[in-house]
Order: structure tokens, then C-alpha cells, then sequence
């Protein structure tokens, strides 16, 4: 239990760090380029689809570790009852997963759940961190024009 905990707030921790420093290279560059505000706009929604992939594939190498080489859980193909070994697999369920779509043809088993239900958080809050963000960068040109 104890190392589930320590995986599972990493796991976080690194999710937040890449965002915030997505955010904070993006918030430094934006004002920097010699393009068309909308366009600026454009690298900033380009870059923010990075951080999150990123922070997916986190997540994904996250599940995939605790699969194969700790044993603390499974994913289990809801239809089939098959168990979920690779890597591809554990990315897809993380897409489902960060963007709280669910899909629910993926079932977590033991310490997965906790880690699925970090990860809808995570997902949750750094998106919305993303739309504020793109917001105020939005709102920061159409106010100098």
C-alpha cells in the first residue's frame, strides 16, 4: 500500500511540474514571437496538447509499470475478460482516463483504481488550468486591439 501511495503521488507531482512548466515556457515565448496575436494563439493551444499528451503518456507508463513489474493490478478488457499487457493498451485506457471520457470497455483491478481515479483528478484540473490559461492569453491581445 505504502508504495502505491509513493508511485501514485508521483505520478501526480510529475503531471503538475510538466504543466506548470508548459504553461510558464508558453506564458515567456507567446508575447516573444513576431506573429499575428491568433496565430501566437494557436502555439499556445499546440503547445498545451503537448503537455497533456505528455502527462498521458506519464500516466500510461505509470499503469503499464505497475502491470508487468509489480504486480499491483490489472486491466481487464471488459467484453473478453482479457488482461491488458502492453503499452498501447495502457495508453489508450490513460486518454480515456485524463480526459474523464470512460469509456468503460477497460475495467482497473486492485491498486489501478486509485491510480485511475488520480489520474480523472489530475486530467480534470489541468485541462481547466489549460482553458484559464488560454483564456487570459486570448483575453490579453483581443484587449490590445
Amino acid at each position: 500500500m505504502f508504495i502505491d501511495y509513493i508511485i501514485n503521488s508521483a505520478l501526480v507531482a510529475m503531471a503538475v511540474m510538466i504543466h506548470y512548466e508548459m504553461l510558464y515556457q508558453l506564458s515567456r515565448l507567446m508575447p516573444k514571437l513576431v506573429i499575428k496575436h491568433r496565430y501566437r494563439l494557436v502555439v499556445g493551444i499546440f503547445g498545451a496538447l503537448i503537455a497533456h499528451v505528455t502527462e498521458i503518456w506519464l500516466f500510461a507508463y505509470g499503469y503499464y509499470f505497475l502491470i508487468k513489474y509489480n504486480s499491483m493490478g490489472s486491466l481487464i478488457m471488459f467484453d473478453s475478460g482479457e488482461t491488458i499487457h502492453n503499452i498501447m493498451d495502457c495508453v489508450y485506457y490513460s486518454f480515456i482516463t485524463y480526459t474523464t471520457l470512460g469509456f468503460g470497455d477497460l475495467i482497473p483491478i486492485g491498486s489501478l483504481r486509485l491510480l485511475t481515479g488520480l489520474e480523472s483528478l489530475t486530467g480534470l484540473v489541468l485541462i481547466t488550468w489549460t482553458a484559464s490559461f488560454m483564456y487570459f492569453e486570448m483575453k490579453k491581445y483581443w484587449d490590445d486591439q
